[in-house]
């Protein structure tokens, strides 16, 4: 199975603040905010939502396609990703903007106060996916994942006229969104991804109550932290996945892509869906123990071990035949 992911490029720089955020709030004073939070570390990273999700789909043995567009200055992460099994002949590079960037303070409870710099990936736009599909071939399934916002609906329509089924994951971008553009990147979705505070900002965005919403996508899938992940199909019985516990958060940031990564690879396998979200849980967990959202590895006998502790051997043995790839 052929998956091109499309969305966001972008280099993080991740930083901790070794207090809380809401210890230097006012509550009278909120409409006059002036903040300056001294870091203690600060990590430079790979990433961009639709990079997260194509380097953890080569990881685990796909060879997904990447649209985005991006700056000149993309040349080493285009090697990093070619080396993690991703295709990157469909990115786009911009002829005077820098690639996107990403800046994000976490503090010690694991809250973050973040800006994201749009750069190139305002270019996405100009992405034609018919031309992509030309070029590259056409693909399965397409995941439409937060991007400049005129790219993100191009390309759902694109898939639309192409008949190639989509995922939807509007996530980060649903606050630019009007009720009938957040409408239209829904209907027909094989696939909704959102994580729970999402999923009610998708419904007072589009106007929908959540039956309806079930009623225009194949399933709705709804990550939830440290409760797992829910996923909701219309007329059937909701299944809901328990996540892999971790002993100790390093940082939270792409852990949701990681999620969607393994979700979709065990999907593309063909296993069952419960399978497939206990493998996206635990593939979010490992991302978990790690500062930056490529800086994991998946080792084969670590990752069934961690399946088999959390879900028990059946899961581990369903997978072990399509984790070939991993050493």
């Amino acid at each position: 199975m052929r998956i091109a992911v499309t969305g966001s490029i972008a280099t993080d720089h991740l930083m901790t603040f070794p207090g809380r955020f809401a210890d230097q709030l006012l509550a009278d004073r909120l409409d006059r905010v002036s903040l300056s939070f001294l870091a203690d570390t600060l990590e430079v990273r790979r990433g961009g939502v639709a990079a997260n999700i194509a380097f953890g789909l080569g990881v685990l043995g796909l060879r997904p396609s990447l649209v985005g567009a991006v700056g000149g200055d993309f040349e080493p992460y285009r090697v990093w990703l070619k080396e993690h099994g991703v295709d990157t002949d469909p990115v786009r590079v911009s002829d005077t903007r820098h690639t996107a960037r990403f800046v994000c303070t976490t503090d010690r409870e694991q809250n973050q106060i973040a800006t994201f710099y749009a750069g190139a990936m305002a270019e996405a736009r100009e992405i034609d996916l018919r031309e992509v599909v030309a070029r590259h071939g056409r693909p399965d399934l397409v995941l439409v994942s937060p991007d400049d916002p005129e790219a993100m609906l191009r390309h759902t329509r694109g898939c639309r006229e192409l008949g190639i089924p989509f995922a939807s994951d509007p996530s980060q971008q649903l606050a630019r969104l009007g009720r009938g553009e957040v409408r239209e990147l829904v209907d027909g979705a094989q696939r909704l991804f959102t994580n729970e505070y999402e999923s009610a900002l998708l419904c007072e965005r589009s106007g929908l109550t959540e039956e309806q919403v079930l009623r225009r996508v194949g399933s709705w899938v709804t990550t939830r932290g440290e409760d797992g992940v829910r996923i909701r199909t219309a007329g059937r019985e909701t299944l809901t996945v328990p996540a892999v516990p971790v002993a100790e958060v390093v940082d939270p940031t792409g852990v949701g892509d990681a999620f969607r990564a393994g979700f979709l690879a065990g999907t593309a396998w063909g296993v069952p869906e419960p399978y497939a979200a206990r493998l996206g849980c635990a593939v979010a967990a490992t991302v978990l123990d790690h500062t930056g959202t490529q800086e994991y590895r998946l080792e084969r006998e670590p990752l069934l071990a961690r399946l088999r502790t959390a879900y028990g051997p059946a899961t581990a043995t369903e997978l072990s035949t399509h984790l070939g790839a991993l050493e």
